[in-house]
């Protein structure tokens, strides 16, 4: 069955993902997925738990969506040395329809593997650091809405209800 980006609140956005314990062909297919269905919605960034895998697993792509040219895969990524501050404006595949503005760390490295196994290394600034810290925050079962202040937080809740309630 093919899979989809789950959506708030699903519970497994709120936890934490596992490591990738062996890189194998359903964990590049997986991966595979991830990129197709991120370019799909138009995102830079989809982490494995918003597939409701809760793998320790990134696809980010700053190219993307239209061209497409520079897909990164990252197995148990780990953040460290944030550096600065800095505040950007933030949506996500999985909160669709809400946008809001959040504070990261200016610069930080990152630590993975790719889909091979081989270790990388990366120092990131500017638009990759804040994908990168966002997409580990779904690993760590963190939204960006639980970076906001707490009204707008309601706000979106207020938002959420009164969209589910026209569904209906």
């Amino acid at each position: 069955m093919p899979r989809s980006i789950v959506t708030y609140p699903h519970p497994v956005l709120a936890g934490k993902a596992r490591p990738v314990t062996e890189i194998t062909d359903e964990t590049r297919a997986l991966a595979a997925e991830m990129a197709e269905l991120m370019y799909q919605d138009n995102g830079i960034g989809l982490a494995a738990p918003q597939v409701a895998e809760p793998l320790r697993l990134i696809t980010v792509d700053l190219s993307g969506p239209e061209r497409r040219e520079d897909l990164r895969v990252f197995v148990n990524p780990v953040l460290s040395a944030p550096e600065g501050e800095v505040e950007s404006e933030e949506g996500c595949l999985s909160v669709p329809g809400y946008r809001a503005t959040v504070k990261r760390a200016e610069r930080l490295h990152l630590s993975a593997l790719d889909l091979n196994g081989n270790p990388v290394e990366m120092d990131a600034d500017g638009l990759m650091a804040i994908c990168l810290q966002h997409e580990v925050d779904h690993l760590d079962g963190v939204l960006f809405i639980d970076r906001i202040s707490r009204l707008k937080r309601t706000l979106y809740e207020r938002k959420y209800k009164k969209w589910l309630a026209q569904k209906k």
